[in-house]
């Protein structure tokens, strides 16, 4: 060792003696090295320093020299230990040159020959293993820093990501080839570069390309070997806690199994705090991405050792501390709560009966909890992820007793969800199993189906199966049969129709025709009239209050009064509750022909009966129906919130701006309104309220909304008691028709006129009267 040394030495002063080393020089520096085996155990720190220089001198000259295929400078990076050459040739590339290809080929060699010992030179240099360290940065970024060093020309491809980052992990399982035979022949040894150099490539995305090919090698090395499983929870122990979340992810998506998964990481999140975050927190709380094989193996690790099952415990305590949150069902998007779901039942299949006996407390209150919130919603969706969880609760906790059980509609993912309750046996199928089941379409005979009819889909029989329906169905045969049948169904069941009569009227508001139904609005117009008459005063109120609401379309604004208005209109008018008796009109009938002369009489006498005029025959009237007024008790729930914010603004709404057409059809909605409530108990504070409203807007410039005005002024005329207004009203009718008669008599039709002529019958009356008491 002592002459490769002063050998290797000799070389060096005589390759840095002159300004340019000459091939005689090279060649005593690279039998040097070749004599050292490598040099790398016979260079300390000043000859390799030297040797570096020298390195970086001769890429230096190669580049800009003449390109020569074998020159002596080759055989020095051969010689050389792989860092050093490693780090001298990509130094060299960020400049441009002749001998650019040269180089090129020299580095491609070096990677796909000496990739393993330029790893090994890392392990042995344990100051360099920090995050951050020359070489190690230039193993991680060997293709970014290339691609820079070239402006997008060409290079091999062994540096194109998809080709490096294999390579790079088959050169990390046989550096830790050669850290298993020390272990065995009893030496000590440090991996921790070799961790650094997987986390950096983690964490700059590129776990597919290099876990891909070092987690199925490890796997099989770590099935029988205990050194190996030694080394590898050493390898993921000692990654940086920046890189921790990237490496462990990536292990988990790419085992093919909990134990193999619990072979590689060994107890990672027992010994490291950051991994047990990452693991039992971000994962599972924080993010909801991830596929349920990702899941089960993410559980079943934690449920594989005695250590780690008191994590898998307090991870599904938390899981149902979130599932059962009513702020988390109100605000977490479906796909998390299907997600904690999942998680959820996966944790329960791998519980033993001591561990749920436990906490069977904490189980019971979270699923009483749970499903309660779970049902509140208006989604089916969350209805029904609450239903199946609970029901898998239920059955963990009372093996014996009662267990809860719903009815839901059972689909793939409530059958996937109920599946991830048993742990199935893994088991294999033999490839050759499916030769035996080949046919050809040519030997099966078609069926004869011309007299085939089309099965028509059952509409829902309740309500709530109408929400599911209009909600969430992609049946789209099942959406329109309930939208054909709502109406009747509401009218038909005016109990349970209360019970969810806002949320009825809130769908029904926001549905979208999914396809092209015949007379779609039609029908969805009858449908809110008929929840609005079966249960007016809640539904009156949400339909008011979301007339003023944000992120409602002009369409929608025009519904909500349309459906007021024929909704008052039905609530006004009686109901009979008997048959209307009709009296049937004379008519004639014709009697068959007869060759006998003994009907001539009779033949005469109906000739003359349908000749004659008769202006009356009994009582031919139809009877008038009676009953009481609906609209009676309601009206000021349908009136009085319409005219509370007309003249407040929103972003997407402007009732005395650019929104005017909708102002006219809000004033026209308001006449009609008074007019059904003649002879309620509110028509005169309606008839009040509504005199200041078209004081108010007497000076639109909008002609609609000024005919709408007038129209408000002989509703109240009709509908309000003419006492009322004599008493009560008097000044604001003098100056209603001071405005009628004064700004707007040129431009007034017929019907108006007549309302000023009723104005001003009025005043004359109210003259009476103020003479008569005086």
């Amino acid at each position: 060792a002592a002459m490769a040394t002063a050998a290797v030495e000799s070389a060096l002063r005589e390759a840095l003696a002159g300004p340019a080393p000459g091939a005689a020089a090279l060649g005593a520096l690279r039998d040097a090295l070749a004599a050292a085996g490598g040099g790398e155990a016979a260079l300390g720190p000043r000859e390799r320093e030297r040797l570096g220089a020298v390195l970086r001198c001769l890429a230096a000259a190669a580049l800009t020299g003449p390109e020569e295929p074998a020159g002596p400078w080759r055989g020095c990076f051969g010689a050389a230990p792989p860092g050093l050459a490693l780090s001298a040739l990509l130094a060299a590339l960020s400049e441009a040159g002749a001998g650019l290809r040269a180089l090129l080929e020299e580095l491609e060699r070096l990677v796909r020959g000496r990739l393993p010992a330029v790893l090994g030179e890392l392990c042995r240099q344990r100051g360099a293993a920090e995050p951050g360290a020359g070489l190690l940065g230039a193993v991680v970024a060997l293709p970014e820093r290339l691609s820079n060093a070239l402006q997008g020309g060409h290079h091999p491809s062994v540096f194109l990501p998809q080709n490096y980052f294999p390579l790079l992990a088959a050169a990390i399982v046989e550096a830790l080839h050669e850290v298993a035979a020390a272990l065995r022949g009893g030496l000590d040894c440090s991996i921790s570069a070799l961790s650094h150099v997987l986390g950096k490539v983690c964490i700059r995305g590129r776990q597919k390309e290099i876990l891909s090919v070092l987690v199925p090698r490890l796997a099989e090395l770590t099935k029988s070997d205990c050194i190996w499983q030694r080394i590898c929870w050493r390898l993921v122990e000692c990654v940086p806690d920046r890189c921790m979340e990237a490496v462990v992810l990536g292990f988990v998506e790419r085992a093919s199994g909990a134990d193999v998964l619990s072979r590689l990481l060994g107890n990672l999140v027992v010994k490291n705090k950051h991994a047990q975050f990452v693991v039992t927190q971000k994962f599972l709380l924080l993010q909801y991405g991830y596929t349920t094989a990702v899941l089960q193996n993410l559980l079943g690790y934690l449920s594989l050792d005695s250590l780690r099952r008191a994590l898998l415990i307090k991870v599904l305590q938390e899981l149902l501390e979130t599932w059962s949150s009513s702020s988390a069902v109100k605000h977490s998007p479906p796909e998390q709560q299907e997600y904690i779901s999942k998680a959820i039942l996966i944790c329960l299949s791998h519980l033993k009966d001591s561990e749920i006996e436990s906490c069977r407390p904490e189980l019971l209150t979270s699923m009483m909890e749970g499903v309660k919130c779970h049902l509140e919603s208006s989604l089916p969706q969350i209805r029904r992820l609450g239903m199946i969880v609970a029901e898998s609760i239920s059955s963990k906790i009372n093996t014996d007793g009662p267990v809860l059980k719903f009815q839901y509609e059972e689909d793939d993912e409530s059958r996937e969800l109920k599946s991830l309750l048993v742990q199935a046996p893994s088991f294999c199928v033999p490839t050759n199993s499916c030769l035996y089941f080949f046919y050809s379409d040519d030997d099966l005979t078609p069926y004869d189906m011309s007299e085939d009819k089309e099965l028509k889909t059952k509409a829902p029989v309740y309500i709530r199966d109408c929400i599911e329906v209009l909600t969430g169905s992609e049946d789209v045969d099942k959406w329109e049969a309930t939208v054909k049948a709502i109406e009747s169904l509401v009218r038909k069941n005016p109990a349970a129709t209360r019970e969810v009569s806002v949320e009825l009227a809130k769908i029904l508001l926001h549905l979208e025709e999914k396809t092209c139904i015949e007379g779609f609005a039609e029908l969805r117009q009858r449908a809110q009239v008929a929840v609005l008459t079966v249960d007016p005063i809640p539904v009156a109120q949400y339909l008011t209050s979301q007339f003023y609401s944000l992120n409602y379309s002009l369409r929608q604004r025009m519904d909500i009064l349309d459906v007021l208005v024929l909704a008052a209109r039905e609530l006004s008018c009686p109901k009979v509750h008997g048959k209307t008796k009709h009296v049937e009109k004379p008519c004639v009938q014709l009697l068959p022909a007869s060759d006998s002369s003994k009907d001539w009489r009779r033949i005469v006498d109906e000739r003359i009966k349908s000749k004659t005029r008769r202006f009356a025959k009994g009582p031919s009237q139809v009877q008038v129906a009676s009953g009481p007024n609906e609209f009676n008790s309601v009206a000021g729930h349908f009136f009085f919130p319409l005219l509370q914010n007309f003249d407040r603004p929103l972003s997407t709404f402007d009732l005395l701006g650019e929104d005017h057409f909708v102002l006219g059809r809000l004033v026209h909605t308001l006449a009609v309104l008074l007019y059904l409530a003649v002879n309620t108990m509110a028509v005169t504070a309606m008839g009040k309220a509504l005199m200041e409203f078209v004081w108010t807007l007497r000076f639109h410039t909008d002609s609609y909304v000024r005919q709408g005005l007038l129209s408000c002024i002989s509703s109240m005329l009709v509908s309000v008691p003419a006492e009322y207004l004599l008493n009560n009203m008097t000044e604001e009718l003098l100056e209603t028709q001071s405005w009628l008669g004064g700004k707007m008599w040129w431009c007034m039709p017929m019907f108006f006129w007549l309302v000023l002529q009723f104005a001003c019958n009025v005043s004359l009356e109210l003259k009476k009267y103020i003479h008569s008491t005086v």
